[in-house]
């Protein structure tokens, strides 16, 4: 039992992880284009091009949380793994509380929630 929560916590790691590098795409280098459709309603279209280097910047950290959910994929002591699995994780998790609280509930479903899932199972397996 143990191993299958082992294997289902690196699975949904490796799914915010992926997430995360789709949202990277998405806001450094599709702003203007999926970006608006991603973004539908949400952002008036006009503001696309003149909040594009700012969505560049969130973009880049989310690169920073992805980064860091696949570097714990490399690390071979257990502990360290956990350890910087947990905090990359949590990191997620508060991003996405607080893109809930200041822009829309949504986010709280699509970034916040598997991260939660992730972070249940790692510390269960």
């Amino acid at each position: 039992m143990e191993n299958i929560l082992y294997i289902l916590s690196r699975v949904f790691v490796a799914l915010v992880a992926l997430e995360h590098l789709y949202i990277v795409w998405l806001e450094m280098f599709a702003w203007e284009t999926a970006g608006k459709r991603v973004f539908k309603g949400a952002l008036p279209k006009e503001l696309f091009a003149p909040t594009k280097v700012m969505a560049a910047n969130q973009g880049l950290y989310n690169g920073f949380l992805a980064a860091g959910l696949i570097w714990s994929f490399f690390i071979q002591d257990e502990a360290w793994q956990y350890n910087v699995t947990f905090f990359f994780l949590s990191c997620v998790i508060v991003a996405g509380s607080y893109g809930a609280y200041s822009a829309s509930r949504k986010i709280f479903f699509v970034q916040a929630v598997p991260a939660i899932v992730a972070l249940v199972l790692t510390v269960l397996g």
